[in-house]
């Protein structure tokens, strides 16, 4: 008998904190069973901050601390990409900031955290195309400026995942997919996300046609999903990110991650061996749920909802026959060296 694919669990810590403290972010991430975070926001000891804005002593403090709880850092969950592409008034809060300007500042910062994380990864997106227009029309510059991200983090000997997500040019999975082909650079691989998708409108046929238009390309996966309001249709449009609240685990929800995860297993092997090539040690499902709610730049979800989740998606992955591990017993024998 064959083994089953294996996948590394993962998940935003800061979901799983009240007051996003290093102390219980990593409490209840080891309390769950993880081995691994994504970083994102955290408090140090000098207040909440995104993990971009973090000094050289809150890193060697959350360092620590990430070895005193036995966690490791998946990737480095950046808001790269979450600003406009062109310097125009649409309306939105989003900020513009000259590419050049961004690319050896925000790009390169990111760069130099992961490092300091020792983690190969780092999470981004596909910049907001002006509101009102077609995403389409924007393609080309989306991909001269991803193009130059994606060299910056490899000559860093790192791996830029662009996420799907609605308002920005790569809000669907085909476009997205799109992106990729014509930017055409090892270092950039794409990050699926089933409710990003299905709370633009979208249903679940549309949301799994999607996957499989990022499937050749995927770097990880990021577990989110939402129940879709009854007569919900796809409308093309702006969507109000902070008023989505219909987050649920990936086992109630309508993303289909049965379905989803059932094709994505027979992936894996390949795709584990594309990303340890890379200096990745596997293929990640970094847990974002905001099952006590979510906006434009995070969620939340508690160390309840953080648990509950997790449990959700272990009953899909076990349905299909998807393998993983949590930290049990022996890890905690090795620990004490017997």
């Amino acid at each position: 008998m064959s083994e089953k694919p294996r996948v590394i669990l993962s998940g935003f810590a800061d979901e799983a904190a009240h007051h996003k403290t290093a102390v219980e972010q990593f409490s209840a991430m080891a309390a769950l069973g993880f081995e691994y975070y994504s970083v994102r926001f955290i408090d140090a000891g000098e207040g909440i901050k995104n993990v971009m804005q973090l000094n050289k002593g809150e890193i060697r403090t959350i360092r620590h601390l990430e070895d005193e709880y036995g966690l490791s850092v998946t990737s480095i969950g950046s808001p790269i990409g979450k600003v406009k592409l062109l310097d125009v008034e649409d309306g939105t809060k989003n900020p513009y900031i000259p590419f050049k300007k961004y690319l050896a500042s925000q790009v390169a910062k990111a760069c130099e955290i992961a490092h300091a994380f020792e983690t190969k990864l780092i999470r981004g997106f596909s910049f907001y195309h002006p509101k009102g227009t077609d995403p389409r029309e924007h393609l080309a510059q989306t991909v001269e400026q991803l193009g130059q991200i994606a060299e910056a983090c490899h000559r860093s000997d790192l791996t830029f995942g662009l996420e799907v997500e609605a308002n920005l040019v790569g809000q669907t999975g085909q476009l997205l997919a799109e992106i990729e082909k014509q930017v055409d650079h090892p270092a950039l691989v794409l990050i699926f996300d089933a409710a990003n998708i299905l709370c633009q409108g979208y249903t679940p046929a549309q949301v799994f046609e999607q996957y499989q238009a990022m499937k050749p390309n995927l770097g990880w996966l990021h577990i989110k999903d939402y129940l879709q309001p009854k007569n919900s249709t796809h409308t093309p449009g702006h969507v109000d990110e902070d008023a989505l609240k219909h987050f649920v685990p990936a086992d109630i929800g309508d993303s289909g991650h049965v379905a989803i995860l059932r094709d994505f297993a027979d992936a894996i092997p390949k795709l584990e061996k594309k990303l340890k090539r890379r200096g990745i040690p596997g293929v990640f499902l970094d847990l974002e749920p905001h099952v006590k709610g979510g906006g434009q730049f995070g969620g939340f979800s508690g160390p309840d909802g953080m648990g509950i989740a997790l449990a959700g998606l272990r009953r899909v992955l076990d349905f299909v026959g998807i393998d993983y591990h949590l930290r049990d017993f022996d890890d905690i024998r090795a620990l004490r060296g017997f």
